[in-house]
C-alpha cells in the first residue's frame, strides 16, 4: 500500500535536497486520514497508510482482533512482519520522491517491538482532545482502553525521542489544523524541514490508491471531503462507562499538548 502521487518539474516548490521520511504518530479518529490526503496532494511526496496495522492485528488476541472491522482481510493483504515492514519504511522512498509521509497509529507499536528504526525518521505527533476522540472511536469499538487510543504509546515515543535527540519533537493538534489549516501546516512543515506547498490545502474527493483495506469501514467522511472541514466543538458527552479512560487519556494528552509550540 505504498503510493507516490504524480510529480511535475514545474510545481514551483523548492526542492528537498535529500529524502525526508516523516513518521506522523497519531491516535484513531484524529483527522489522520485527512492529513494523509493533504500530504498526498503534494507532487513531491509519497504516502503510506498505517503500514504496521497488519502486524498489530496479528499480535492482538483473537477476541480483541475480532472487534476491528475487516481484521482478517487486513492481515491477508499486508506484510505483518514488523521487521520487514520497518526495513521498508527506512529504505528507498517509493518512486524516488524526496519526501515520504508515513501515517502511523501509535497503538500499532506493540510491547517488545524494536524501536531503533524510528531514529532514522523525522518523527512528529498528531493529537486530539481525548474526549472527542473517545466519543468518535467508541462508535466502532465500544470499550476502548487508553492503549487502544494510542496516547500511552505516543507519550512513550515522544519521551524516547526527546531523550535521545535532546530536542522536543513536533506536536500538532488537530483542532489547530482545522481552525487555521494554512498557518498550522506552514508551521508543521517548518518544524519538519520541508517547504510548505499550497496543494496541501485541498484535494479531490474519493478513495485513493494508498488507502488501506479498512477504508470502507472508516473513511466515508474523508472520501467525501475536498479539504479540511471547519472545526466543530464536541457536543456529545463521553459515556459514563469510559470516564476512567478519559481521565487517564487527559493526563497523557496534556503532556503532549504542552509541547505544541516548543522547539
Amino acid at each position: 500500500m505504498l503510493y507516490a502521487s504524480p510529480m511535475s518539474n514545474d510545481s514551483g516548490i523548492p526542492q528537498v535536497d535529500s529524502p525526508v521520511r516523516i513518521a506522523m504518530w497519531s491516535g484513531p479518529r484524529n483527522i489522520s486520514t485527512a492529513l494523509m490526503r493533504s500530504w498526498g496532494s503534494r507532487a513531491d511526496t509519497a504516502v503510506v497508510d498505517e503500514p504496521l496495522y497488519g502486524h498489530y492485528l496479528r499480535w492482538l488476541e483473537p477476541a480483541k482482533r475480532a472487534t476491528h472491522p475487516a481484521a482478517d482481510a487486513i492481515i491477508d493483504a499486508m506484510d505483518c512482519d514488523a521487521v520487514s515492514v520497518t526495513r521498508t519504511l527506512t529504505g528507498p522512498v517509493p518512486n524516488g520522491r524526496p519526501i515520504w509521509y508515513q501515517k502511523h497509529m501509535a497503538h500499532h507499536i506493540t510491547p517488545g517491538m524494536d524501536l531503533d528504526w524510528i531514529d532514522g525518521l523525522t518523527n512528529c505527533f498528531l493529537i486530539r482532545d481525548p474526549a472527542a476522540m473517545i466519543v468518535s472511536f467508541a462508535k466502532v469499538i465500544p470499550n476502548p482502553t487508553p492503549e487502544d487510543l494510542g496516547l500511552p504509546q505516543q507519550v512513550m515515543l515522544f519521551e524516547r525521542l526527546k531523550n535521545r535527540t535532546g530536542r522536543v519533537p513536533a506536536v500538532v493538534d488537530s483542532s489547530d489544523i482545522l481552525r487555521e489549516p494554512e498557518s498550522a501546516l506552514k508551521a508543521l512543515c517548518h518544524r519538519l524541514g520541508v517547504p510548505f506547498d499550497a496543494a496541501m490545502l485541498s484535494w479531490a474527493p474519493g478513495p485513493r490508491p494508498e488507502d488501506g483495506v479498512w477504508a470502507p469501514h472508516w473513511y466515508a467522511s474523508v472520501e467525501r471531503s475536498t479539504g479540511f472541514e471547519p472545526f466543530r466543538p464536541r457536543t456529545e458527552p463521553v459515556p459514563d462507562r469510559l470516564a476512567g479512560v478519559l481521565e487517564a487519556c487527559q493526563v497523557l494528552y496534556d503532556t503532549l499538548a504542552a509541547a505544541r509550540s516548543s522547539g
